[in-house]
């Protein structure tokens, strides 16, 4: 287990999304309600999809009553029912950046004008499937506070006998790794064993990132922003290696 890696692709990246925490709260609703619908069951307990996707909203603040009704529209019928599906769309950003985004729509071709308008706009390209996700790899995700466990040594022994795969220190919070399937049991042995987890979800981790300028990082972002701003986009994920000028040089 390494501990240090890309701390400053994570935070920045978390930065942005609590930024846009207001306009996350339909993005989630609408993760939950799918996660239920193709799990076939309204129980966390007994759905490993919706119980990450619950996580995930927990970690943003999502009140109860709005995961409650989330949940519940899953199996409604008539004009409340749910019919979103899932879509991947993948192209390349400036600087040859990878850009790979989730979706749920109710609306393919909307959705898709939408994704192409982005990339176009933006000097990028939206490519065909499976052009880009080679460059990732799917892992979960926990977000930890490293107030709950502030001894890396301890931290570290207490990830390994809970199952993780690696680890990160993002400054004030500890970045746990998992596999896709293991990130609830990990989560559950990580509160188990006293330290209190803060969220859990499912990411495309980047295997390669790209070296950028600080120039070209800010088209990148600018592309991102976009695409981030699409209320059918769940998650945009992308190869930018974001070291400590280019997050400083983004958050000016």
């Amino acid at each position: 287990m390494s501990g240090h890696s890309k701390w400053a692709t994570t935070k920045h990246r978390k930065a942005a999304q609590d930024a846009k925490r207001s306009a996350l709260f339909s993005k989630l609703s609408r993760n939950i309600t799918v996660a239920a619908k193709e799990g076939g069951d309204p129980s966390p307990e007994n759905n490993a999809s919706l119980a990450a996707a619950v996580e995930k909203a927990k970690s943003y603040s999502l009140p109860k009553d709005k995961i409650k009704s989330a949940i519940d529209k899953a199996f409604s019928s008539g004009k409340d029912a749910a019919n979103y599906e899932t879509v991947i769309y993948e192209g390349y950003g400036p600087a040859g950046v990878a850009v790979y985004c989730e979706a749920l729509t109710d609306n393919r071709n909307r959705t898709a004008a939408d994704v192409r308008s982005a990339f176009s706009h933006s000097g990028g390209n939206l490519g065909t499937s499976g052009s880009v996700a080679f460059q990732f790899e799917r892992k979960g995700q926990i977000i930890i506070d490293t107030s709950a466990c502030p001894d890396e040594d301890e931290f570290m022994l207490a990830v390994a006998e809970a199952g993780g795969d690696d680890y990160e220190n993002a400054e004030d919070e500890w970045i746990v790794y998992t596999a896709p399937t293991e990130l609830m049991a990990v989560k559950k042995a990580l509160d188990e064993a006293g330290i209190e987890t803060k969220g859990a979800e499912l990411v495309m981790e980047p295997t390669t990132p790209t070296q950028v300028s600080v120039s070209e990082a800010k088209k990148v972002m600018r592309l991102i922003d976009k695409l981030e701003e699409l209320e059918d986009l769940q998650n945009v994920y992308h190869t930018m290696d974001i070291t400590d000028e280019i997050a400083a040089a983004l958050d000016e």
